[in-house]
C-alpha cells in the first residue's frame, strides 16, 4: 500500500467488512468477525439476509438489463464478492456502463478488482458518501449519460442515514437528475419480520459498528419510493422479490426488505 493509501481502522468494525464475512469473503479483520459472530449468536438468520440479498441484487440488475437499462449507479456498494452489479449486467448486455460509489477505505484499496468489467462496456469507481449527492452525479456523469435511463442501485446504504428527510433530500436530489426510464433499486434492513431482534441487532452493531444502523418498517420503506411506478410484486422481503422458479416452495421470508421502481 502506498503512502498516500487511505488509512483503514483495524480497530472498529465496519459494515461493508462484517458483510464481507457473512457472505464468506476473505475482506475483513478480527473485529469485523468479532461482531459478525456476535450478532450472528443471537440473530443467525442475519446470513440468511445477506445471501438474500445479494441474490435480490442479481434478479434486480437482471431485470432491469432485460428492460433495456444499459446503465448503473451503484451506491454502497460494499467490497468485491461474487455477482458484482458490473457482472451481472454486462453477462446480459456487455455494452452495459456501471459506476460504483463508497467511501469505505478497504473498498476503496479494492477498488482496482471491481474494474475488470467487459471489453464492451466500462467500469468506473467514485470515492463519495450517499450523503453528498451533487458530488457522486458530476463524478458518475463522466462515465454515464445521466439523459438516458440508468438504474439507481442502493442496497443496505439508505440504512445508515437515520433522518427521514436527509433520505428524502437525498433521493430527491439523485432522482430529479436521472432521466425517465431509470430506476430505483433498494434493499433495507426492515423490523416487520421480527421486531425485537431486528432493533437488538441494530442495538448490538451501534454500540461498536460504524456507520450507525437504522432499522425502518415496511411502510417507512415503501415510502422511499414514493412518485415512482413500483414493479411487481411491491416491496417484499428480498427473497421473495421475484424468485427463481426453482426457489419457489423454499424460500423463507427474510427481515431485508427490497423493491424495485420506475421513473415515468
Amino acid at each position: 500500500m502506498s503512502a498516500d493509501s487511505p488509512k483503514i481502522d483495524t480497530s472498529v468494525p465496519h459494515n461493508a467488512r462484517i458483510w464481507n464475512y457473512w457472505l464468506g469473503g476473505k475482506d475483513n479483520y478480527p473485529v469485523d468477525r468479532e461482531m459478525g459472530e456476535q450478532i450472528r449468536s443471537f440473530f443467525p438468520e442475519i446470513v440468511d439476509n445477506a445471501v438474500a440479498d445479494r441474490a435480490f441484487l442479481v434478479r434486480a440488475v437482471t431485470c432491469l438489463a432485460e428492460e433495456g437499462v444499459r446503465q448503473f449507479l451503484d451506491i454502497g456498494t460494499g467490497l468485491p464478492t461474487h455477482n458484482n452489479t458490473h457482472e451481472v449486467a454486462q453477462s446480459v448486455a456487455p455494452e452495459s456502463r456501471v459506476v460504483y460509489v463508497d467511501n469505505d477505505p478497504l473498498v476503496l484499496a479494492h477498488a482496482r478488482a471491481l474494474l475488470t468489467g467487459s471489453e464492451e462496456g466500462t467500469t468506473d469507481y467514485v470515492d463519495a458518501d450517499l450523503r453528498d449527492p451533487d458530488t457522486i452525479l458530476s463524478e458518475a456523469a463522466r462515465t454515464l449519460d445521466l439523459s438516458k435511463p440508468v438504474g439507481l442501485m442502493l442496497l443496505g446504504v439508505i440504512n445508515f442515514v437515520d433522518d427521514d428527510a436527509e433520505v428524502r433530500a437525498i433521493l430527491d436530489r439523485l432522482l430529479g437528475a436521472l432521466a425517465p426510464g431509470s430506476f430505483l433499486v433498494v434493499s433495507h434492513p426492515t423490523d416487520d419480520i421480527d421486531h425485537e431482534r431486528a432493533h437488538e441487532v441494530a442495538a448490538a452493531w451501534n454500540e461498536k459498528g460504524t456507520p450507525k444502523l437504522t432499522v425502518r418498517t415496511a411502510e417507512g420503506i415503501r415510502a422511499l419510493f414514493d412518485g415512482l411506478e413500483l414493479l411487481e410484486p411491491g416491496v417484499v422481503s428480498c427473497s421473495l422479490w421475484r424468485p427463481e422458479e426453482t426457489e419457489v416452495g423454499e424460500v423463507r421470508p427474510v427481515g431485508e426488505y427490497g423493491g424495485v421502481a420506475r421513473k415515468n
